[in-house]
């Protein structure tokens, strides 16, 4: 199977569960792009920011023409994260690829396990600026080190710390997604991580915001728990195989 089939097949992928589940999406795209196309951790890491900048910006329109976005939320969650991001792809560059490597394994991981319990929506809260700002500096830095988006942990943030509902915050986190993947990508700028491949990129990118228009009609036809269930298990399953590679 050719370079180009596969990114086409991945960028599907990527853009389907950013689109159903408001993420996730990243944390496939990083070992795709690795193992599958032959990419270096930390160009795989730039690229996929720019893959999930472009198809998070597609997804949001979809979700904000629905009212499925909560703007104020959203716009704090992510002005506090853009700093964290903006140093932490700083920092990224220099750090080496097999740490890199770890760290995206085992959160990952932690996703994989938090994705298996079902979101519970609390009832809806005053928004506390202060909740929204620690998380969303959180989110940011994890974004900026790691090249993921970071909706895996805004989505249950936005849910059990803000009150939102999870339509709702699946559409809020493509917000957040965006602006933390702009704010890493920008810090990256120059920084090395080697070669880009937009033969590649370009592609991968294309099929991921058609697949995430996809996952957005996916999301209102399936439980969204039984959908991240699955997702859960397929990240799972990839967390450990790239932790057994960097130790074996």
């Amino acid at each position: 199977m050719t370079a180009l089939v596969l990114a086409l097949i991945a960028g599907a992928v990527v853009g389907l569960a950013l689109g159903a589940l408001g993420g996730g999406g990243s944390v496939l795209a990083v070992p795709a792009l690795i193992y599958l196309l032959g990419f270096s951790p930390s160009a795989a890491t730039t690229s996929s920011l720019i893959i999930v900048a472009a198809t998070s910006s597609t997804a949001l329109y979809a979700h904000a023409r629905d009212g499925h976005v909560a703007w104020k939320v959203g716009s704090l969650f992510a002005a506090a994260g853009i700093i964290p991001a903006y140093l932490a792809g700083a920092a990224a560059g220099r750090v080496p690829e097999a740490v890199l490597t770890v760290a995206f394994s085992v959160i990952a991981a932690l996703a994989a396990v938090r994705m298996f319990r079902p979101s519970a929506s609390r009832p809806p809260e005053r928004i506390r600026s202060g909740k929204a700002a620690g998380a969303g500096a959180g989110l940011g830095a994890v974004t900026g080190f790691l090249g993921v988006g970071g909706g895996f942990l805004a989505v249950p943030a936005l849910v059990s710390v803000l009150g939102l509902n999870m339509r709702r915050a699946v559409g809020t986190s493509l917000l957040v997604i965006t602006v933390n993947s702009l704010a890493a990508l920008t810090a990256r700028t120059g920084t090395g991580g080697g070669g880009l491949d937009w033969a590649l990129i370009g592609p991968f990118t294309g099929a991921a915001i058609l697949g995430a228009w996809d996952g957005k009609r996916l999301s209102t036809k399936v439980s969204g728990n039984r959908l991240q269930k699955v997702f859960a298990g397929v990240l799972l399953a990839v967390a450990v195989f790239m932790l057994i590679d960097v130790i074996a």
